[in-house]
């Protein structure tokens, strides 16, 4: 990759999103850093500046606000500062079945990890086009590629989108210089976990389900540089995603719902079963 150019990775102040800031600014990439903690942005910034001697912009910013990737990219604007990398990672999940939690959660679910994903592409990819260089990593997961199950209902489904857009996006793009990779890593360690209260149902997976944040990153720019367009991290989880795709669905289904039963985070005064 080359470097003097300029990278905007979302969800930037923890997990992958962090490890992807740290390897860009690795390889010499200008960042600019959007998450909604600034304290920890700013943190991040200082250290890779002092680093990697790059210039690095913090851009609080909660991208459940509908109107939040058109700010960001207005602001950027008004300062000068074009985008030649987009990572699109910030995300999180909603625990219980669909109908248990208020319609609200679900549409700022969709807002984050859907609508300010595809939308940011949409504002930055012209420009990207016009100068003949750009790479777009949507953060998927091997969650998109394998069958649905019961609780988080809707993460899955986000992520299957993000693989069917990215491939979409990456035959639109064909001969502009713009590459575009949807990422699929499986059990990765960071505070996803944490953060949905899944953590101690999770840690007592194996161990060598699970890879390491710079890793995912790290395999990921090397991925959308070599202009794959769905890369899966780690051969176990290619294993996965091959073994569901063999299976007849119906199987695949049963499969699906005996094994997340046992990792499946369930309110006590759920009315389902």
């Amino acid at each position: 990759m080359a470097s003097n150019r300029r990278a905007l990775v979302t969800g930037a102040s923890a997990g992958i999103g962090e490890a992807f800031a740290r390897e860009l600014a690795r390889r010499g990439f200008d960042l600019v850093l959007t998450a909604r903690r600034a304290d920890r942005l700013e943190a991040i910034a200082a250290e890779l500046r002092d680093r990697h001697a790059i210039e690095a912009v913090v851009a609080p910013l909660d991208l459940a606000r509908p109107d939040g990737p058109e700010a960001l990219v207005a602001a950027l604007a008004s300062q000068g500062l074009h985008i030649d990398v987009l990572v699109n990672n910030a995300g999180y999940g909603v625990t219980d079945y669909l109908d248990e939690q208020p319609w609200s959660t679900h549409a700022a679910f969709m807002q984050v990890m859907m609508t300010a994903p595809t939308e940011l592409i949409w504002r930055l990819l012209p420009g990207m086009k016009a100068r003949g260089y750009g790479r777009i990593v949507n953060v998927a997961s091997l969650a998109g590629l394998v069958p649905g199950s019961a609780g988080h209902t809707l993460y899955g489904a986000s992520k299957a989108y993000l693989i069917r857009f990215s491939q979409s996006l990456a035959l639109e793009t064909l001969g502009t210089g713009v590459h575009v990779t949807a990422l699929c890593p499986g059990f990765t360690y960071s505070e996803f976990h944490d953060v949905n209260g899944a953590r101690q149902l999770v840690s007592n997976m194996p161990s060598f389900l699970w890879m390491d944040a710079p890793t995912v990153a790290r395999q990921g720019l090397d991925a959308v540089e070599a202009g794959e367009i769905v890369y899966v991290n780690g051969r176990v989880n290619r294993v996965i995603k091959a073994l569901f795709k063999l299976l007849p669905d119906r199987l695949a289904l049963k499969l699906t719902e005996r094994e997340g039963r046992r990792f499946r985070l369930r309110r006590a005064s759920s009315p389902h079963p």
